[in-house]
Parts: structure tokens; sequence; C-alpha cells
């Protein structure tokens, strides 16, 4: 995949300090983010209370259609740098979203595990190869460069912050299958927004197809794109039965680790010392990256049920609250541009493996606040939204500090010939993320109070001192403090958990920066 080294014909074009092609990017993954988002805002509550799945379920649905959102990726990375090229990688899963989320709006139990699998394949397409895009904007210690991926990550959170708003509102007014339908259109006008980047050549020469003669080298009488495309649409079915047969995801893992492992060996033996040990930096980023989404993306599954059944909601439902945290990026996202660009001029911004640390130690620290919601909780078991909002601003503080920062270190560290590749490495962290996410979600489900885990075995004096319970407490005062106790003890021991890596992380950064071998950050 051609990449730039230096200034090409979409970098000389700039806008605001930026590169032109930034703008049609940022609002192409603004719109495919609203569809994503829309969609997922909805999918819990859609389980628990459309199709009347139980919480265990819901949570095991959840999490392997979550996963397998993130794995693909790795196999839409490949592709695009062998064959299709970013902008036809993009372009096609866009329209395989579009047509899941137009699916999703069918409110049967057959369409709705081929929606999921139509999205799981269009993200894998789409998700790697955007941001890969973006990198391409940019020369090597371009020092716009995080700024730029910042300005990015604000074009996500508006997407996923108006979301919910829009597409719960209609699923509550008028049914499910308008919420649905509204994310299929938010992905049309994504495309649109993408392919008018194309018409007006704002990309320059990046993205297109890296080797025509193999694009329509013939086999079976289909050249390879056209072999990728029969190949992406008998996916559907596949992702959509391993979703359906959830409680075997963990098989599906172990084969992922072992594939990714072998090929990231293959790329260590390929590529110069200077690229390995960038490479590696970029491995452990993706390790840090793991622990962040796997209590991070509670916020989309135990989060949503926690805020329906145990918080006093004003002027929200509870699909509603995911935009809390999309909307705090929105409002905090050029701040910490400006931030990391005011820092840089002065030598002070931290390297990105402090940031890590930062972002880790932030997150941590929001979860316990989700957990110290306990001693508002009134009669009813219900606590205070203002922990929830509080919350949320805290660990939003931790995701700036973090993913923007990995986007554009994986674009920047990546061995040029394998960056899609590399793009869907770092987006495997919320595969396993979403994996882990989903047994920590577990730990949730009703009784928690009455059943030991090796948070409660271990941290049971931590969990009772921030959320003022203990499970005789929450026996004695009834079914909802059982729901309430376990809720806040996940978030609390978890949430200490996420603050000690956290500080370790930071320990390592001196090393870490070491093997960076960058001089901007």
């Amino acid at each position: 995949m051609k990449t730039s080294t230096t200034a090409t014909s979409a970098t000389q074009q700039q806008l605001w300090g930026q590169p032109k092609g930034l703008f049609y990017l940022f609002f192409a993954e603004l719109w495919e983010r609203f569809s994503f988002y829309g969609m997922k805002a909805l999918l819990i509550l859609y389980m628990t209370q459309q199709l009347l799945y139980s919480d265990e379920m819901s949570f095991g649905v959840f999490s392997a259609y979550m996963s397998l959102v993130y794995i693909t990726p790795l196999c839409g990375g490949v592709l695009a740098d062998k064959i299709l090229g970013y902008r036809r990688a993009i372009l096609w899963g866009g329209v395989f979203m579009a047509l899941g989320h137009f699916l999703l709006s069918i409110e049967t139990t057959w369409c709705f595990y081929a929606s999921l699998g139509l999205i799981i394949v269009g993200n894998g397409l789409f998700k790697p190869n955007i941001s890969s895009l973006v990198g391409t904007l940019y020369q090597e210690n371009d020092h716009r460069r995080d700024a730029g991926f910042t300005i990015f990550y604000l074009g996500i959170n508006i997407g996923a912050s108006l979301a919910p708003l829009c597409c719960a509102w209609l699923a509550a007014k008028y049914g499910w299958h308008y919420g649905f339908g509204l994310a299929g259109i938010g992905m049309l006008i994504g495309l649109f927004c993408f392919q008018s980047g194309i018409t007006n050549n704002v990309f320059g020469e990046e993205g297109r197809t890296p080797h025509q003669h193999l694009y329509k080298e013939q086999k079976w009488g289909l050249n390879q794109g056209q072999q990728v495309l029969v190949g992406a649409v008998l996916a559907v079915p596949l992702f959509s039965a391993i979703i359906y047969a959830y409680p075997y995801e963990h098989y599906l893992v172990f084969l992922a680790t072992f594939l990714l492992l072998a090929y990231i060996g293959y790329i260590l033996m390929k590529v110069s010392i200077k690229e390995r040990q960038r490479l590696l930096v970029v491995i452990y980023f993706t390790i840090l990256a793991t622990l962040f989404s796997a209590l991070f993306e509670q916020t989309g599954s135990s989060v949503v049920l926690f805020a329906d059944r145990n918080v006093q909601l004003v002027g929200l439902t509870a699909a509603q609250t995911n935009s809390i945290n999309p909307t705090f990026i929105m409002l905090l996202a050029i701040p910490f541009s400006m931030l990391w660009s005011w820092l840089n001029k002065r030598g002070n911004n931290p390297n990105a493996a402090y940031k890590f640390g930062l972002g880790l130690c932030f997150l941590g620290i929001g979860a316990i606040i989700f957990a110290r919601s306990a001693v508002s909780a009134n009669a009813m078991a219900q606590t205070s939204m203002l922990y929830l909002f509080v919350g949320y601003f805290v660990l939003t503080i931790g995701e700036l500090c973090l993913s923007p920062i990995g986007l554009s270190k994986v674009t920047e560290l990546s061995p040029k010939k394998y960056v899609a590749f590399i793009m869907g490495v770092w987006l495997s962290a919320n595969f396993y993320g979403h994996f882990f996410a989903g047994k920590i979600a577990q730990l949730t489900v009703t009784n928690g109070a009455n059943k030991e885990s090796f948070l409660t075995r271990y941290l049971a004096s931590f969990i009772e001192f921030i959320t003022k319970l203990n499970p005789s407490i929450a026996k004695e005062k009834g079914a909802a403090f059982e729901q309430l106790y376990a809720y806040v003890t996940v978030y609390a021991g978890v949430g200490f958990i996420t603050v000690l890596v956290g500080m370790v992380a930071l320990c390592f950064a001196p090393f870490v920066k070491k093997m960076m071998e960058v001089e901007t950050v």
C-alpha cells in the first residue's frame, strides 16, 4: 500500500492548518459512527425488552457481536493492503453496513442475526482503512498528526453523541425498526461524504488499488476483487452463526490469537530492526488498550442496564445515556488537540507511553465514581444521576489520553508495507476487550450479592469502603439493592485494577519512549 513519505497533492491542500482530505474523512466517519452507535445504543435493550432474552444471553450475544466487529478489521486491513486499496474497501464496507442496519429494522430473529453478520463484515472492510487513509495524509514525524487524529476522533464522537439521542427517541416513540432504520440512513450519508472526497480529489493518489495486476488476476472466472466480494458475502452467515453460538466464542478467540500471533511473527521477521522495535511498541499499546476496552465497553452493556434499573434518570432514557460520553468528547476533543499542540511547541508534550498510563488511571477512577454512586441510593436502590455524569466525564478524559493517540501512533510506528493490517491489530484490542467485557458484565447478573467472585474475594474491603455496601447489607435491603451491589462491585473492583495497571504503565513509560525512537509525539 502506497503511503506518504513526501508531500503529495492530498497533503498540499490545506484547510485550517490540516490536510483538506481530513475533513471529508471526518464527515464520512461521523455518519458511519452515527449508524454504528445508534444501533449499539438500542441493542441490549432491544434484546432484553423486545426479544425477551435474559441478561446473561443478551450480554453473551452483545459480547460476541462486538468482538467480531473488531476482529474482522484484521482481514479488512490485509485485503486493502494487498488487493482492494483503502478506497474500495471503505466503499464496500459501507454498503454492507447500510444493508445490515436496514435489515435490523425488520423485527424477526432471523433478520436480527443476519443483520449483525452484515454489519460485522462491513465494519471489517471500513473501519481499519478509513483510519489508515487518514494516516497517509501526513508525512512521518509531522507534528500535526496527533492534533489531526484528535479532530478525526471528534468526528467519531459527534456521530456517537447524536445517534443514541435520535435513534433511541425514534425507537421509543414509533418502534424499534424506526430507530434501526435511521441508523441505516446515517451510513448512506457517510458513503456520500466519502465519495465526495474522491470526486473532489482531496486524497491525491492515496488509497487507490495498490497492485492492479493482482486485483485483475483471474481464477474460477472471477478476478481477485470479485473473489473478495463473494467471500465477504459468504462470511455473513458464518458470523451470524458464531453469534448465535456465542457460548463457544472462546474457541474463536483461541483461533484468532494463534493466527494473529503467527502473522505478527512473520512481519517481525521481515522488517528492519528499527521497524521491529516500533512494532513491539504498537503491540504493547494494543495490550494496554485491551484492558481499557474491557472496562470502557461496560458503557454499552452493563452500564445501560445499570442506568435503566438503578439510576434516577432525568431528561434521558437509559439508551440515550450512551450519548453522554461522546458529548463530552465533543466538548473536550478540540481543547485536548490544542493542549497537545501547545505543549509540543514548548517541548513539554508527554510521550504517548505516558498518555496511555494516564488514560488507564482516569478510566479506572471513572469506574470507581460509578461505584461510589451507591452511597446516594434511595429506598428503591436508585442512585443519583450526577455520579453517572461525573464518572463519564472522568473516563472521557482517559479516553482522550489513549484512543486518538493510539490511532496516531499506529499509523506512525507501523511498517509502511503493513500499516492497514497493523491498524487491524490495534482494533483487535476491542475484539479482546469486548470478549473480556462480556465476562465482566456477567458478574453483574442479578443475585450477584449472593455469589463470591475474585473481586469480592480479594477486594472486599476496598469495595465496601467505596460503596458502603456489602453482601449482608444488600441482601437485607432486598433484591433491588442486591442488583445495585452486583453493579457497583464490578465497577469498584475492576476500576481499582485498571488504576493499578495505569500506574505500572507510567513506570514503564521511559523505557517505551526509548523504543519508539521518535522525537515528536
